[in-house]
C-alpha cells in the first residue's frame, strides 16, 4: 500500500480550538488576522485601493541647469543653478521648499538631532573641540551667494537648518512653472574624517584626492498628495525624497581629472584624448570591460597635477538627482550591455584608483552589468543609458552612479571576504537605481522602502551571480539574532528612519527577509514575482508609499497578506513555533460496533414566525396585493397546507425511525488499516508571530515526507493548534521548519523523536459507516411533518 497522509484539520482542529479558548480565557481571538483597515490611508483619486496610482495622480517636476567649479587647492566647490519648477498639483503654492543637505556638515547650520551622552573614562583634545559651547563655526555648509528669479530680482528666502523656503513673488497655480537661480559655494569636507556621503579622500602617498560630489546643490523638496511639502530635516541618516526632472550639468575641473557622473557625457571628444575616445567607442560594443583610461595613464596623471582646466558636460533625463566623482587617480573601464526586456543599450562602467585595481578590473563592471540585467528581470527593464560603479571606500547610491569599496592589499592580493564584500556592495548600490532612483519612495520617512526592497532584490541577484555566494541579508536564518533581542531594543519596520536604533537589521535585513519568506514560503515564486513586478511597473518614476506596496502585492496575487504586514512590518513579535506534544494511536478492531437503534421524536410545529410584525398584517389587509403562492396552485405543497391547518398530523403522538448501526470491518477492510498509525501533533505559538507550519517526517525505514500548512491554521486560535496525520509507516522523528524558512528564533523545540519517551500509545476505533436509509435531520432527532404524515409532495 502506498504511503498516505491524511490531515483531519477541520474536525480535530475545530474541537481543539474551542477547548483552548475555554482553557485560556482572553487568549483568543487576537488581532493577528484582522484586516489592516484604517491603519492604511483611505484610498482616493490619487492612490487607489488596489495599490495603483489613481486616475487623478499627479507629481511635480524640477529641471536643473547647473555649472560647477572645483577648486582643488582650496577644496571648495562653487556652483550656479537655474531651476524650472512645474506645479502639476491641484493646489496653489505661495512658497517652495528646497534641501540644503550639505549644512549637515556644519557645526552651526546642521539639524542638530542630538543623542544621549555619558561621561567617558578617557577623552582627547579632538573630542574636547566637539563639545565646545556654544559651538564654533567649522566653516562647512552651504554659503548662499544669490537667490533671484529669472530676471535677476532677489527673492525672499529663509534657511531653517538643512531646509530652505523661498517665498514666491506671486501664487504659483496649477499648470504653471517658476524659474529661479541660486549661486552658492561650500568647502568640501574630508569624508574619511568627518563622515557623510560626499566629500574628498586624500591619498597622502601621491598627494591626490578622490572627490565624490553628492547632495551638493540646493535641491527641490517633494510636494505630494499624501504629505504636502516633505521638508523634514536631514540628519545624516534618513536619506532623500526628490523630484524627477531633466539635468544639464557642466563641471570645470583640473584638466587631468576624469569624471564619472549621472547621465551621459556630451563632450567626450573635447575632454578625452583621441586614443581614449577610440577606446570608449570600442568599449560600447565589447562583451568584456575595456580600459578607457588605463592604469599607466592614471599613474602618470597622479604625478603631474596639471594646472590647466577642462569642462565636462553631462545630461540626464527623468532622474531624481545628480552626483559625480572626479580624480586624476581614476582608471576607467567599460563595456556594452543589452537589456533583453526593452533592448536598451547600456554602458556599464567603473572608475577606480590603482589601490583597487586588482579587484575592480576583474569584477566591478561585470557586476554592474549583471545587476542591471537581473534587476530588470525581477522589476522593470533598466531604462537609462549608463550604469557606473566608483571605488570610493564607502557605499552610496545615485542615479546611474554609485560609490563602493573594494581595495586590495598593497601587493594586489585580497581576501575572499573583501572580494565578496565588494561584489555585494556593487550589486546593492547599483541596484538602488531601481529602488529608490526609479521607484521613487521617500527615504527620509521610510528607509525600508528603498533599503529593504533593494536588499531583497540584491539577494536574488547575488544568488544568480553565484549560487554559493555568502549572502548576509535575505535568508530567513540570518535575521534570527536580531529577532531574539529584547522587545525594548526593537522597533517595527514601519518606523521613521530617525527613530530606529538597530538601523541595519530594521531597514535592510528584516524587510528583505520578510519578502524572501513571502516569495519562498507563503506566496510561492510565481505569485510573488508577478506582484513584485506589478508594483515596480505601477510606481516606476512615481512616489509610492507603504500602502501602495502592501495593496499592490495583494491585488496582483490574490493573497490576503494583511496578517503578514501586521506581524512582520507593524509588529516586533518573533517567530517561535514549538512542537508541544505528539499523541500516537493505533486502530482498535475489537471495538464493539454500534447497534441499530430507534430515534423517537414528535412532529415539529409549522415553521412560522412566533410574532407577526406590522408589515405582514398590513400586507394581508392590502387588497391590492396578491401573494404569488396564492396565485399559483402548483406552489401550494404539503407544507403550505400544513402551516394553514389544512393537513392534519397528531402532534402528541411519538414517531420513530429505525437507524442502522455502524458495523465492524471485515477481514478485507481490516487489512487496509492494520498498519495505520495516527499522530496528533500539538503546536504552541510561543513567539507570537504566526507563520506556516512546515514539517518533515522521517520514517523508521529511512524515507521522508514533507507537509506544509498555511499560516491560516492559526486563524481561530493564535496560540495553540493541532494537526492529525494517518500513516501506514511508523514515524521515527518530526522536524518543524527543516529548512529554516520562517526565522524561528528557537529551533530546540522544533524536533520530536519516537525514542520511547513519548506518551503511551492509545487506540482509535475503526468501523464501516453505513449511510443507506439515513434520514435528513435525524442527527438532531427532528423529522419534518411531511415524513411523519407519510405524505409526498
Amino acid at each position: 500500500m502506498k504511503l498516505k497522509v491524511t490531515a483531519l484539520s477541520v474536525f480535530l482542529y475545530t474541537g481543539l480550538s474551542a477547548q483552548n479558548i475555554q482553557n485560556n480565557p482572553g487568549s483568543n481571538h487576537g488581532n493577528k488576522f484582522e484586516q489592516l483597515g484604517t491603519i492604511l490611508p483611505t484610498p482616493n483619486v490619487y492612490r487607489t485601493a488596489s495599490g495603483a496610482p489613481g486616475h487623478a495622480y499627479w507629481q511635480n517636476r524640477a529641471d536643473y541647469d547647473i555649472t560647477a567649479y572645483l577648486d582643488e587647492d582650496k577644496r571648495n566647490l562653487k556652483g550656479s543653478e537655474t531651476v524650472t519648477y512645474y506645479n502639476n498639483s491641484p493646489d496653489d503654492l505661495d512658497y517652495i521648499w528646497l534641501q540644503l543637505d550639505e549644512n549637515q556638515q556644519s557645526t552651526v547650520k546642521k539639524a542638530d538631532y542630538q543623542f544621549s551622552s555619558t561621561l567617558p573614562r578617557s577623552t582627547n583634545d579632538q573630542q574636547l573641540k566637539t563639545t565646545e559651547l556654544p559651538s564654533k563655526d567649522n566653516g562647512y555648509g552651504v554659503n548662499l551667494e544669490k537667490v533671484t528669479d529669472i530676471s535677476g530680482t532677489p527673492l525672499k528666502y529663509t534657511v531653517n537648518k538643512t531646509m530652505m523656503r523661498i517665498d514666491l513673488p506671486k501664487i504659483l497655480k496649477k499648470g504653471e512653472k517658476f524659474i529661479f537661480k541660486i549661486d552658492w559655494n561650500y568647502n568640501i569636507p574630508n569624508r574619511m574624517k568627518m563622515g557623510g556621503r560626499g566629500g574628498y579622500e586624500n591619498f597622502a602617498e601621491d598627494g591626490n584626492d578622490v572627490y565624490t560630489i553628492t547632495q551638493w546643490f540646493p535641491r527641490m523638496c517633494v510636494y505630494s498628495d499624501f504629505q504636502g511639502w516633505q521638508n523634514h530635516q536631514f540628519t545624516g541618516r534618513g536619506e532623500f525624497a526628490l523630484v524627477f526632472g531633466n539635468y544639464k550639468v557642466s563641471m570645470n575641473v583640473p584638466s587631468d581629472y576624469v569624471i564619472g557622473g549621472t547621465g551621459e557625457c556630451k563632450n567626450y571628444d573635447q575632454v578625452l584624448t583621441q586614443e581614449q575616445l577610440s577606446r570608449y567607442k570600442k568599449s560600447q560594443t565589447s562583451n568584456e570591460p575595456l580600459e578607457i583610461v588605463t592604469l599607466d595613464e592614471a599613474k602618470k596623471a597622479e604625478k603631474n597635477h596639471s594646472k590647466q582646466r577642462k569642462t565636462w558636460i553631462f545630461e540626464a533625463k527623468d532622474v531624481r538627482d545628480f552626483a559625480w566623482a572626479a580624480s586624476r587617480k581614476f582608471v576607467w573601464d567599460g563595456m556594452g550591455v543589452t537589456i533583453p526586456e526593452n533592448n536598451n543599450k547600456v554602458m556599464a562602467m567603473s572608475f577606480y584608483p590603482k589601490e583597487a585595481y586588482a579587484l575592480y578590473k576583474k569584477y566591478s563592471t561585470k557586476a554592474v552589468a549583471h545587476t542591471i540585467k537581473t534587476y530588470s528581470e525581477f522589476t522593470i527593464p533598466y531604462p537609462y543609458p549608463v550604469a557606473q560603479s566608483v571605488e570610493a571606500a564607502n557605499g552610496m547610491e545615485y542615479p546611474m552612479i554609485c560609490f563602493n569599496f573594494g581595495r586590495t592589499e598593497k601587493d594586489g592580493t585580497y581576501s575572499e571576504g573583501t572580494k565578496n564584500g565588494m561584489i555585494g556592495v556593487v550589486i546593492h548600490e547599483v541596484g538602488h537605481n531601481f529602488f529608490p532612483m526609479i521607484i521613487n519612495s521617500d527615504e527620509r520617512q521610510w528607509s525600508w522602502m528603498d533599503e529593504g526592497l533593494n536588499t531583497f532584490t540584491e539577494y536574488l541577484t547575488e544568488e544568480k551571480w553565484d549560487n554559493k555566494f555568502p549572502s548576509k541579508r535575505g535568508p530567513a536564518w540570518t535575521i534570527v539574532d536580531y529577532m531574539k533581542l529584547p522587545k525594548d531594543q526593537l522597533e517595527p519596520i514601519m518606523s521613521n528612519s530617525e527613530n530606529i536604533i538597530q538601523f541595519g537589521p530594521n531597514a535592510y535585513s528584516k524587510p528583505a527577509t520578510g519578502l524572501n519568506i513571502l516569495r519562498e514560503t507563503i506566496m510561492g515564486r510565481e505569485l510573488f514575482d508577478k506582484a513584485f513586478k506589478t508594483y515596480s511597473k505601477r510606481w516606476a518614476f512615481r512616489h509610492p508609499e507603504p500602502a501602495d506596496f502592501f495593496r499592490t502585492m495583494e491585488d496582483a496575487s490574490g493573497e490576503d497578506l494583511d496578517w503578514f504586514w501586521r506581524g512582520w512590518f507593524y509588529g516586533t513579535d518573533p517567530v517561535d513555533i514549538a512542537i508541544d506534544k505528539v499523541s500516537i494511536a493505533i486502530p482498535d478492531f475489537d471495538a464493539t460496533p454500534r447497534p441499530s437503534s430507534e430515534i423517537k421524536y414528535k412532529v415539529d410545529k409549522p415553521l412560522q414566525n412566533e410574532f407577526e410584525d406590522i408589515s405582514k398584517i398590513r400586507n394581508r389587509e392590502d387588497k391590492t396585493i396578491t401573494f404569488e403562492v396564492e396565485k399559483d396552485k402548483d406552489l401550494q405543497d404539503f407544507y403550505y397546507r400544513y402551516d394553514r391547518g389544512l393537513e392534519k398530523v397528531d402532534a402528541n403522538k411519538e414517531y420513530s425511525i429505525k437507524t442502522e448501526g455502524n458495523s465492524s470491518l471485515d477481514k478485507k477492510d481490516q487489512d487496509k488499516f492494520k498498519n495505520i498509525t495516527a499522530y496528533q501533533i500539538d503546536f504552541i505559538n510561543k513567539g507570537g508571530l504566526v507563520m506556516p507550519i512546515i514539517l518533515e517526517f522521517t520514517f523508521e525505514d529511512g524515507t521522508k515526507l514533507k507537509d506544509k500548512s498555511s499560516a491560516q491554521i492559526w486563524r481561530q486560535n493564535e496560540q495553540r493548534v493541532s494537526k492529525t496525520f494517518y500513516f501506514d509507516k511508523k514515524l521515527k522523528s518530526i522536524q518543524l521548519d527543516p529548512m529554516k524558512e520562517t526565522a524561528d528564533i528557537d529551533t530546540s523545540n522544533n524536533f520530536w523523536s519516537n525514542d520511547g519517551s513519548s506518551s503511551e500509545t492509545s487506540k482509535f476505533q475503526v468501523f464501516k459507516q453505513r449511510q443507506e436509509g439515513a434520514v435528513r435531520g435525524g442527527a438532531n432527532g427532528r423529522v419534518n411533518p411531511m415524513q411523519a404524515a407519510g405524505k409526498k409532495n
